[in-house]
């Protein structure tokens, strides 16, 4: 037998026994938790994760009670984060919230509802500038930044908090140029009121942000297109203030 048709044999034995052992172990956690959930851990830390869900989901199935189901719910939210399905990760984490009021890890449940909203906006806002800005949709952003500032009113000593702080800044930063983009939207339309009021928001609700001097120039752009001079001026010399450059005329 040729030597490459020998190695093709062994190495479809060594899968065949490697899948038999794992059938093996599976229907052997089926009467144990601590060994189901110890599958569902090797296989979330392996990066297995829709297996890691589906051996925790059965470890919640068929032993609701006990601390390997706390866990294992715990641990399918993760798993769902990290497998990018963000609904069913709040969902789980929500789950855990509702059912364990007490747990002591109640505070991460809180971190996760956040981290899985704030990962679809981490990475949206390049994507943010090459589309309409007034089709997009900043619902994720402002949920998980609810998120996180529920985490830290309720856990202010939380190990999570401080990054929470973090991650709500960024969020902050990113509503606050969703807003920019939606007032230069209107301005090209020639909405000017609605520009108008979507800079003042920004000045308003976001003051520390680095957008607040755009925001400004195009409130004082708004307010020239409808004739308030007044209120124009106004916004320049606040515009100035903030920049120390001299107003424009």
């Amino acid at each position: 037998m040729p030597r490459h048709a020998l190695t093709l044999i062994t190495l479809l034995v060594a899968t065949l026994l490697t899948g038999c052992a794992s059938q093996r172990a599976l229907e052997e956690a089926q009467h144990d938790p601590a060994k189901l959930y110890q599958l569902g851990r090797e296989a979330l830390d392996g990066g297995h994760y829709e297996t890691a869900i589906s051996h925790f989901e059965k470890l919640s199935s068929l032993f609701p009670f006990g601390e390997y189901a706390q866990q294992a719910q715990l641990d399918t939210a993760y798993a769902y984060y990290r497998n990018n399905e963000p609904d069913s990760a709040i969902a789980a984490a929500e789950q855990f919230i509702k059912t364990y009021p007490r747990h002591p890890d109640l505070d991460y449940a809180y971190y996760l509802r956040g981290l899985a909203n704030f990962g679809q906006t981490s990475d949206s806002l390049d994507k943010l500038l090459r589309s309409d800005p007034a089709e997009r949709d900043p619902r994720s952003a402002l949920d998980s930044f609810r998120y996180f500032a529920e985490l830290i009113r309720r856990f202010p000593d939380s190990r999570y908090a401080g990054d929470a702080m973090q991650r709500m800044v960024h969020l902050k930063n990113y509503l606050a140029r969703h807003e920019l983009y939606v007032a230069d939207h209107y301005m090209r339309r020639g909405a000017y009121v609605a520009a108008a009021s979507r800079a003042r928001y920004v000045i308003e609700n976001y003051p520390r942000t680095a957008s607040v001097p755009q925001a400004l120039e195009i409130l004082a752009q708004a307010y020239d297109r409808l004739g308030l001079d007044e209120l124009a001026a106004a916004t320049r010399r606040v515009q100035s203030a903030n920049t120390g450059s001299a107003p424009k005329g």
